[in-house]
């Protein structure tokens, strides 16, 4: 068992975290929160159009002062952007102030799931499965640094099948606690 007053929701883009999370926060009946929609809803501006005129360097900084704040919260599920373990302040915020969900998927799960997707800057890219696929080497052993459970999100059936399949497992290896001093 990891004590954790919240639960934090890590992976790549399309592997289901703010569905899956959403779902969870409802089973658990604890408030979400998806860190992008935070940093739109404090900016006013969309991620892309951050990127675009502070580049991916001024975004990270924006998600990681959001996410100090949010974390700081008691009994929040919490859906980061893929990216945001990139800093070593954010994955030290995240394993220190919450149990760590990695929602892990296949380069092919996530090609289908956002094949329609054009709103997401570092998909902009000539191949979409090269980028992917790179985003994957430099995250995914960044992802197995800080995760106290790591699911495979390919092949989970639908959201709603995924976070009862989930539900299971937290209920095994999670009981809400509190935050250490930091």
């Amino acid at each position: 068992m990891n004590p954790a007053p919240n639960l934090f929701f890590i992976g790549p883009m399309g592997a289901g975290k703010t569905t899956v999370g959403r779902h969870i926060a409802e089973l658990f009946r604890m408030p979400f929160l998806d860190l992008d929609q935070a940093i739109e809803g404090h900016t006013g501006a969309p991620v892309g159009l951050i990127f675009e005129l502070e580049d991916e360097a001024g975004f990270r900084l924006r998600e990681s002062a959001m996410l100090a704040e949010l974390t700081t919260r008691s009994g929040l599920v919490l859906a980061t952007g893929g990216g945001a373990v990139l800093s070593a302040d954010n994955r030290r915020l995240l394993r220190e102030r919450g149990f760590v969900i990695w929602l892990d998927a296949s380069v092919d799960a996530q090609l289908a799931r956002l094949a329609r997707d054009r709103q997401r800057p570092l998909l902009h890219a000539p191949d979409r499965r090269a980028r992917l696929e790179q985003l994957a080497v430099e995250r995914n052993p960044l992802y197995a640094e800080i995760a106290d459970l790591r699911l495979a999100s390919s092949g989970l059936g639908n959201s709603t099948h995924a976070a009862h399949d989930l539900l299971d497992l937290l209920e095994a290896r999670w009981r809400r606690g509190n935050i250490a001093a930091a």
